[in-house]
């Protein structure tokens, strides 16, 4: 179905920065023909919608040549910022030995993905798993369509394989001279069955990865022309403004449409709900403007339910109740704690607590969907277009064959397009009409409905030998989540392995459940536990009266236990020498530092990241942080260094907002916060100097790099707090504490 745009982006760009007040900015388009064709081509700006012509050959699923030998990649991996289409080309294109600078991109098809018994493998986009998971599979199929075409061309002169080499797409007979470019053995090449698959390289092989390369999807960003799924226009189409019951799991008492169903444009009010659908009524209109403003008059009573009346303090009071009572599941359980404690020199105790976490994306929450007896399409930014597609079919009960998924660039989604309810929404609204509807979820309904990071509460208990050092380790962990997981890795992760040498440990927790949803914010996990770990840590170092690096540095030293100790040194020291830890600073200026590595349950692959903030607090107690040095192991390999320290300078931005200001509160059940003002993003004043430095300190495959570091941005800048003002942060954010000083 052909799209149809008003002013895009890039002429909103255009326009603006040339009127008023004779402002400019430096920004470079390329304003000549071939140049912007060029860049148009590396990746469509509608990113479903395929480059692929008919004289163009599939080698196999995964990529396309064409007789001048283009190379297309179908990347089946979601695009929000972290250079999805970059990485998984690069992949594909180092054992394929073609012309990189021949390489486009574009999605793969979901509904192909079905069709085909999952052809794709995996098309969530989560866990750091679009390198992680698809590395080796990726590799694969360039390594298999290397040697399909080079089996034609062996084909075509009748020689052995042996005597051919291939550099940038041609094909070169050695004893001969003779060459032939991929795109004249395409077509051949795709008839050929390899009688065994070639192996891949290993990363001492690579060529291309491993080094920086410039971004495929930069073009479309700098000049605007990048489709978002709020950019979406189709022929016919209407505009739904909805709102859900303010009290999660609420539901729809009455609403008089005939207060606004006169208004300019309005063409109609539908209610919608469902299973996993929060109950509520949209208003359908000729614009967004039109249903947003009549939406805005609807008189709509709530039945609000059994949770009218909840609030953040009282899910606190239960966890905090929670903390006296014996964990309802062990994690680990090592020596005697009690026995430990009592005989220890001193003992050290912190309760530590987090609020739930929004993920704050600046595009908001958004899809367009039309619904017919025998097709349903959906255009959304989504981390899970399969999910997407099954929603889709179940709730119409359109076969899956016959649902298409037109996944869009994302503009942010950190965990919360994983939850697809943007989609079962439109699909019901979508279906009480007869016409293309895009619906678009206000800032406010955005931030006020999330899938929140979980609260937590924990409790640590230390007791330290004579020397200082831990001779006993307590902690329980109290998580708050809507629905209790079957896999409480979240919950656990970090606290499940210490890496520091303490003989006797206990380890617990509980689950409680609220009406709150929630859901995987970056870091997943690490942003919690690493906060009170690395925190604690900290606290302990202090009672021993060592420094805090030192005394990180020494209890992995001392623990044989822990596999990755060394590779952990290794990457601390890179931190503490390359921040200048030690080093003598302005008065109301200190160091933090933070260490992890990411570990989880039944995942063999490991990040190892330690984190130095250098920050400044000022008499009246105003915090800023001046500088974050971020160590982080690469593995033998990175697929795109360029990419990857993008990727780390995202976190360290998307954390410190977080330890600033960021909370998400209820009162009577409902959100408090609900846009940008009460929910700040950091400011670009407030940016600090970010420094990576990368270290090959182990020798497996990382686990990736998306979300490897942000859950050391609270506890480095806290530590580096109490070396300032010797007040300890064991809650967030910053914003609720007092750390003027008594003359300010």
């Amino acid at each position: 179905m052909a799209l149809t745009k008003e002013m895009d982006r890039r002429e909103f760009l255009v326009t603006t920065l040339t009127v008023g007040g004779g402002f400019a900015l430096a920004l470079t388009f390329p304003w000549n023909p071939a140049e912007a064709a060029a860049n148009a081509a590396r990746i469509p700006d509608k990113p479903w919608e395929s480059l692929v012509g008919k004289d163009e050959t599939e080698i196999n699923p995964w990529l396309v040549v064409a007789p001048d030998d283009t190379v297309t990649i179908r990347v089946a991996q979601s695009e929000m910022g972290q250079a999805t289409f970059t990485s998984w080309s690069k992949m594909i294109c180092e054992e394929l030995e073609c012309d990189w600078s021949k390489v486009r991109a574009e999605y793969a098809s979901v509904n192909r993905h079905f069709r085909e018994n999952k052809v794709y493998r995996r098309m969530a986009t989560n866990a750091s798993g679009a390198v992680r998971i698809s590395r080796e599979y990726l590799q694969q199929a360039g390594a298999s369509a290397r040697e399909r075409l080079m089996a034609a061309a062996a084909d075509v002169w009748a020689v052995p394989r042996s005597e051919l080499t291939v550099k940038d797409g041609i094909i070169t007979h050695v004893p001969t001279g003779r060459k032939l470019r991929y795109g004249q053995v395409a077509e051949k090449a795709a008839a050929i069955k390899l009688p065994q698959e070639p192996k891949i390289k290993t990363p001492d092989q690579y060529t291309l990865m491993n080094k920086p390369t410039p971004l495929l999807e930069t073009p479309l960003r700098v000049d605007g022309s990048v489709t978002y799924g709020m950019d979406v226009r189709l022929p016919g189409m209407l505009y739904a403004a909805a709102k859900a019951s303010p009290v999660f799991l609420g539901k729809v008492k009455k609403y008089d449409d005939t207060k606004v169903k006169n208004r300019p444009g309005v063409q109609a009010v539908v209610e919608f709900g469902g299973a996993d659908i929060e109950a509520g009524v949209a208003v359908v209109a000729d614009s967004y403007w039109h249903a947003k403003t009549a939406l805005d008059l609807l008189p709509i009573e709530w039945d609000e339910g059994a949770h009218g009346e909840d609030t953040s303090e009282k899910f606190l009071q239960m966890a905090r109740a929670a903390l006296d009572e014996p964990g309802a599941q062990v994690v680990v359980k090592k020596g005697d704690t009690e026995v430990a404690l009592k005989g220890a020199a001193q003992v050290v105790e912190a309760v530590y607590e987090l609020p739930y976490l929004d993920h704050a994306f600046m595009e908001p929450l958004n899809c367009t969907a039309q619904v017919t007896a025998d097709r349903v399409d959906v255009w959304v930014g989504t981390q899970r277009p399969e999910e997407a597609l099954l929603d889709a079919a179940r709730l119409t009960s359109v076969p899956q064959k016959d649902v298409y998924i037109h996944n869009c660039f994302i503009g942010g989604g950190f965990g919360r397009r994983n939850q697809n309810d943007d989609v079962r929404q439109a699909v019901m609204i979508a279906k009480q009409l007869d016409r293309p509807v895009k619906v678009v979820w206000s800032r406010e309904e955005t931030t006020r409905h999330g899938y929140y990071r979980p609260m937590r509460v924990a409790r640590f208990r230390a007791g330290l030998g004579p020397e200082g050092m831990p001779v006993a380790w307590i902690n329980r962990v109290i998580g708050i989540d809507q629905n209790p997981p079957a896999d409480p890795a979240q919950t656990i992760r970090g606290l499940h392995q210490v890496p520091y040498a303490i003989p006797n440990q206990l380890f617990d927790y509980h689950l409680r459940q609220t009406h709150v949803p929630t859901g995987v914010w970056t870091s997943v996990g690490r942003s919690q536990n690493e906060f009170y770990l690395e925190s604690f840590m900290d606290e302990l170092a202090h009672a021993a009266g060592k420094d805090p690096y030192q005394y990180r540095r020494a209890l992995l030293d001392g623990n044989s236990d822990f596999q990755h100790a060394k590779a952990w040194v290794k990457v601390l020291d890179t931190a503490a020498q390359e921040s200048g830890w030690g080093r003598k600073l302005p008065e109301g200026t200190g160091m933090g530092i933070a260490i992890g590595d990411g570990r989880r349950p039944g995942v063999k692959e490991i990040t190892i990241c330690a984190v130095v903030a250098t920050v400044s607090v000022s008499k009246k107690g105003e915090v800023r942080v001046e500088r974050f040095d971020v160590a982080m192991d690469t593995g033998p390999f990175l697929v795109n260094p360029l990419a990857a320290e993008r990727q780390v300078e995202m976190q360290m931005v998307m954390g410190l907002a977080a330890v600033l200001r960021q909370e998400i509160t209820l009162q009577k059940g409902r959100v408090v916060q609900s846009n940008f003002h009460d929910y700040p993003l950091l400011r670009a004043t407030e940016m600090p100097e970010i420094r990576v430095h990368f270290v090959r300190a182990t020798d497996e495959p990382i686990v990736g790099i998306g979300e490897e570091a942000l859950g050391w941005v609270a506890p480095s800048v806290c530590n580096a707090i109490f070396a300032i003002t010797g007040k300890r942060i064991r809650s967030l954010p910053l914003k609720n504490h007092n750390l003027s000083t008594s003359d300010a």
